[in-house]
């Protein structure tokens, strides 16, 4: 089969480090790049910076802030998209509840105590059994300290500002994969049926005993299901 260009985006203080495994388990089939997303404080300034450098045509998967992102993208250049993957994210924008914790988080990194928001998102991004998993959680510190301070004030104030992406959704006619961990504590497996109904002929996959950061918590699983979506 004809190899792909596959652009990958990940989530919220993560890095290239996310898709580790994907990178490694798609490689006979895509050439993969992961997008920059912590330069910019908006979400339409961090699309088009991803838009400038990307291939002509690509298939495009985002995690969490990515699929956020991908909202941003295809409405900008729907023409360049070839297929979408959207994992671990919602449609819906930003609540009062959540835009109050992204203001204590901001806070909290303002006076200089970064190092403390690991903590506190640590329970919500991974499966409760996998918290002494020092492996993973060594990844998940690692890939927020890369990104650093300033990247995470510019990324939680573009997520601030999230509207909703309910009509993308529905205009989205390139195949999709809605992907999420059964105990994804932050977007729910009720909000990607939600986008599975919005989107024309979406494919929806839940991962079994997996929370937020399902690739790299279920990685051949979510290789399996990004496979047979690459390939369809």
């Amino acid at each position: 089969m004809t190899r792909q260009d596959l652009l990958l985006i990940p989530g919220l203080l993560c890095t290239s480090l996310l898709w580790e495994p994907q990178i490694a388990g798609l490689s006979d089939i895509a050439d993969m790049t992961v997008a920059d997303h912590a330069r910019d404080d908006t979400l339409s300034a961090i699309a088009e910076r991803i838009l400038a450098s990307a291939p002509s045509t690509f298939a495009l998967a985002g995690l969490s802030m990515g699929g956020y992102i991908a909202f941003e993208i295809w409405p900008q250049a729907p023409e360049r998209l070839a297929r979408i993957a959207l994992l671990d994210t919602r449609a819906s924008g930003a609540t009062d509840e959540e835009t109050v914790r992204r203001k204590d988080l901001l806070a909290l990194a303002e006076r200089g105590r970064f190092t403390g928001i690991h903590d506190r998102l640590i329970p919500l991004f991974v499966h409760a059994d996998r918290l002494d998993d020092a492996a993973l959680i060594g990844t998940i510190r690692r890939m927020a300290e890369d990104t650093g301070k300033d990247g995470f004030i510019r990324q939680t104030r573009a997520l601030m500002a999230r509207p909703s992406s309910h009509d993308t959704c529905r205009s989205i006619d390139v195949p999709t994969l809605v992907l999420c961990g059964r105990q994804d504590a932050l977007t729910t497996v009720s909000m990607h049926e939600e986008m599975a109904e919005l989107i024309p002929g979406a494919r929806l996959s839940v991962i079994e005993d997996c929370g937020h950061l399902s690739t790299l918590e279920k990685p051949e699983a979510v290789t399996r299901e990004m496979r047979a979506w690459l390939t369809a």
